[in-house]
């Protein structure tokens, strides 16, 4: 009986464990005007990419240049 609750709980947490987040690749590829890929961390890939396709390569829009701002704690640990 502990194996199979146990097996329960390690499925569970398995099943339920929050996915990493992904970083968002800077440069888009665009096609056409109406597809566009937004998968390259280098503008060297992207051009590698449309080249022969017809396409360009574009910053993407969604990746803000500055990185997050860094909170401060609202109160000093007094030891």
């Amino acid at each position: 009986m502990r194996i199979l609750a146990l097996a329960v709980v390690a499925l569970a947490a398995i099943v339920f464990a929050p996915a990493p987040a992904r970083a968002q690749a800077p440069w888009c590829a665009w096609y056409d005007w109406t597809t566009y890929n937004c998968g390259f961390f280098s503008l060297q890939q992207c051009l590698d990419t449309v080249r022969g396709a017809g396409g360009t390569c574009r910053r993407n829009p969604r990746v803000s240049e500055r990185p997050a701002p860094v909170k401060k704690p609202r109160y000093r640990d007094r030891r």
